[in-house]
């Protein structure tokens, strides 16, 4: 799916001092880092475990951020259909679908959901810059205005951000793994069942 794509030019965090578009980039692909290194080496029950009263799985995690992530730059980005499973969802009866649904689902399908959307994400985040750059204007418009790749990239990170601290906590209540610099590898080489061990990208 991202044959055309660099994985060495792919940053794994922000430079100290770079750019707009090397900023955004890269604290996106640190966040998207994070969560593979969270949700990464665990079987069916580490990614169905819960703390506390809440409900959230790190496997609902990472079905979640897949449809984030198709949601922002594949039908608000380029006004594409929702990609399998999302068109056939119906989001009426169950606004929670992709928590509720991951149960059902294998890690190595979890995992493989997300990392094929990251993929796409990346090559149509590529396409956006190659044609208007940051300001790229999405397809679809949200309240009336139409947002730019810009701010599509800020939400998506703040996404992220947001569930991190999830991550961090629910999979320290599973086997004990903390931390939050993993030691850099590549995020298509995350494999779900593995021996628990740090995945970023790179």
């Amino acid at each position: 799916m991202d044959n055309d794509i660099d994985k060495e030019a792919i940053p794994a965090e922000p430079p100290v001092a770079g750019n707009e578009l090397d900023t955004l980039l890269g604290e996106l692909e640190r966040v998207r880092g994070y969560i593979a290194w969270k949700c990464g080496g665990l079987n069916s029950a580490g990614l169905r475990a819960t703390l506390g009263p809440s409900t959230m799985t790190l496997g609902g995690l990472l079905k979640h951020l897949s449809a984030c992530e198709d949601h922002k730059f594949s039908i608000m980005l380029y006004g594409r259909a929702p990609h399998p499973p999302w068109n056939t969802v119906d989001w009426d009866a169950d606004p929670d679908w992709e928590w509720h649904s991951a149960a059902a689902d294998s890690p190595e399908q979890l995992m493989s959901l997300w990392q094929d959307t990251v993929s796409r994400s990346r090559e149509l985040v590529a396409k956006a810059l190659a044609d208007g750059g940051l300001d790229h204007a999405a397809a679809a418009s949200r309240d009336g205005r139409t947002p730019s790749l810009r701010r599509l990239l800020i939400d998506m990170i703040e996404e992220y951000a947001r569930h991190v601290g999830h991550a961090d906590l629910i999979r320290e209540s599973v086997d004990g793994l903390v931390g939050e610099d993993p030691p850099v590898t590549t995020i298509s080489t995350a494999s779900p069942t593995a021996a628990p061990g740090p995945v970023t990208p790179g």
